[in-house]
């Protein structure tokens, strides 16, 4: 399979380093040689220096005999141009990073699809949505939503108020616990393992668990009883990821507020918000944050395209009280360092946000989505089982599951089940299964079709 990814920026690198993963044969176009020189010094790819839109750059890429072309540039333009000849070039899969709400939206008579764009994301609004996941249940490392909300992975830091500590977790009291909620992967410093019934927790160990949504909610005080509540939540920053996560959170009945210094961009989004309070701010300061009423219950949420201010300010934020703080982070450099000095409680990526929306996309017919997971190595693949899959008609017990993944969760006509040993899977159940990156390979191979 052959990938062509125009741009070469952090979401063209970052996409591009997973493609590889996948076993794609991979071409870069950028029209600037220093982010293609330095994506050719860690990739193992082909890369042209060009226009994006150029049908000359991209016939050297091999447009003619690819399989996806993925537009990731900052301009919508020429992503959607590059889609276009790559339409006309017989490509299968066609994906544009698109930030500009009009085009999303569409207009009678004219949409992206009959210009050639087949998916389109726009990566903003995709981490505004893990950021909003993430204040759903404060405190958690990591939600990922699975079969439309119906359930949801989910990681927590064991803390040294839970029932869990030392005991066997057969042994916890509720005796439907494990029948409940499937615990998927358990992190004790460098080392990953598969917990069983008769693994021990200890504090700081990291559990990650799937099931239905109520249940997980309630787990999530056995794992961390002291995690934080939450009344407030204050944006820093009223650009597109912030004002995008600000509306997703008026639904909710938390208490907003809204940081920024731009005066045109702030009225942009008095206007555009029903009940966040806009504030003018020349950035974040003591001043600012007692005025946005920071306190213990309160929630900072950087979202600017400036990563050291994001930082900052989150770290400002929680000397003022703030009990749980999130960056958006855009250097990928930067993410190892905050994480070992646990600078921050939650670092999110937009351009993480793009690979996970296009490994959904072009996963094959029957492997319907993946999710890369940010805290931990794996992905969450999501799979459709038909009924000439080894799999129909088995016990769980009976499977043979490639070493390193493991069923999270069983979607059976629109009812969550725990994968438990005597679930016998059917034909049409949907599956999300957690997968270490040395088995994914062997599982695609398993379902494609």
């Amino acid at each position: 399979m052959k990938a062509i990814v125009v741009g070469a920026g952090n979401v063209g690198r970052n996409l591009a380093k997973q493609l590889c993963q996948e076993g794609y044969d991979v071409a870069v176009v950028d029209r600037s040689a220093a982010p293609l020189s330095e994506a050719e010094e860690h990739l193992d790819i082909l890369t042209v220096q060009g226009h994006g839109a150029d049908p000359r750059a991209l016939d050297k890429a091999g447009i003619e005999g690819a399989d996806l072309l993925a537009a990731v540039t900052g301009q919508d333009e020429v992503n959607i141009l590059a889609c276009a000849s790559a339409r006309a070039a017989g490509v299968k899969h066609k994906v544009a990073r698109i930030s500009n709400d009009a085009w999303l939206s569409g207009r009678p008579g004219l949409h992206l699809s009959d210009l050639g764009v087949d998916f389109a994301i726009n990566p903003e609004q995709e981490c505004a949505r893990e950021i909003a996941g993430l204040l759903r249940l404060p405190g958690a490392l990591e939600i990922v939503d699975l079969f439309d909300g119906r359930a949801m992975a989910v990681g927590l830091r064991i803390s040294s108020e839970s029932p869990l500590i030392r005991s066997r977790l057969k042994d916890y009291p509720d005796a439907d616990f494990l029948s409940r909620v499937r615990l998927i992967a358990l992190r004790q410093g460098d080392r990953i393992v598969t917990p069983t019934g008769d693994t021990q927790v200890m504090i700081g160990d990291e559990v990650y668990l799937a099931g239905r949504s109520p249940v997980i909610a309630q787990y999530a005080d056995v794992m961390s009883p002291d995690r934080p509540r939450l009344d407030r939540v204050v944006i820093y920053g009223g650009d597109a990821m912030g004002f995008s996560l600000a509306r997703m959170l008026e639904e909710t009945e938390l208490q907003l507020v809204l940081l920024e210094s731009d005066p045109e961009r702030a009225a942009a989004c008095s206007g555009g918000l029903s009940r966040t309070l806009v504030l003018r701010s020349g950035g974040v300061s003591a001043d600012a944050l007692r005025e946005a009423g920071t306190d213990e219950r309160t929630a900072f949420v950087a979202t600017t395209d400036d990563d050291e201010s994001n930082i900052i300010g989150c770290l400002l934020a929680e000397k003022q009280g703030a009990s749980l703080t999130i960056a958006q982070v855009g250097k990928p450099e930067y993410v190892p360092v905050i994480d070992s000095l646990s600078l921050l409680d939650r670092v999110v990526s937009a351009h993480l946000s793009v690979v996970n929306a296009v490994l959904r996309f072009v996963r094959g017919r029957n492997v319907r989505a993946a999710t890369r997971l940010q805290t931990l190595p794996g992905e969450l693949v999501e799979i459709l089982l038909a009924d000439s899959m080894p799999w129909c008609g088995k016990a769980i017990r009976d499977l043979r599951i490639p070493k390193g993944s493991i069923i999270a969760s069983v979607d059976r006509a629109g009812e969550v089940l725990v994968p438990t040993g005597d679930l016998a899977l059917m034909p049409g159940d949907r599956l999300v299964i957690f997968a270490l990156p040395g088995a994914l390979n062997r599982l695609a191979a398993l379902f494609r079709g």
